[in-house]
């Protein structure tokens, strides 16, 4: 089974983030990995931030100025991704995750913080191995269901 390292940061201060979080941020990566057959151990950096940085970056990047949940910065393309030559480990890229957003999410879809955290690294990790659902509807069924999928083998349900 692939092994993940995780570079984690926390950058806002608004939302208390439930204990045990990378633990089963890092289960939901390796999840994803193992579904979509990534045989390869992989690094990701996970950034929790508040409204203000996603907002910006979302017009930076995406010309969208608005708060966002979640912004994917894949580093591959096609399946081909760098190796790190110091740990041999596959580039996957960065996960963005607004965490004031999340805690709203969370609240008006009835489920925990945690729940809400894990779907969008779940939702992000699948964008940083080249899924995209705003490339049309079958794309979307596509993404959803291996979401679902990877969150129900977790037991992390609604």
């Amino acid at each position: 089974m692939s092994k993940i390292k995780i570079y984690f940061s926390n950058r806002q201060k608004e939302t208390v983030l439930p204990k045990e979080l990378r633990t089963n941020l890092r289960k939901c990566c390796e999840t994803v990995l193992e579904t979509e057959g990534i045989g390869s151990d992989a690094e990701v950096s996970i950034t929790i931030t508040d409204k203000k940085e996603i907002r910006e970056m979302n017009r930076e990047y995406r010309q969208k100025d608005s708060v966002t949940d979640v912004l994917s910065f894949p580093l591959g393309e096609n399946g081909e991704y760098d190796i790190n030559p110091d740990t041999d480990r596959i580039m996957l890229g960065d996960i963005m995750i607004c965490a004031p957003k999340a805690e709203e999410q969370a609240e008006e879809y009835g489920h925990s913080l945690m729940r809400e955290l894990c779907f969008l690294t779940t939702h992000s990790m699948l964008h940083l191995l080249g899924y995209d659902h705003e490339q049309g509807k079958e794309e979307e069924k596509i993404m959803f269901e291996k979401q679902t999928a990877v969150l129900d083998k977790l037991g992390i349900t609604r």
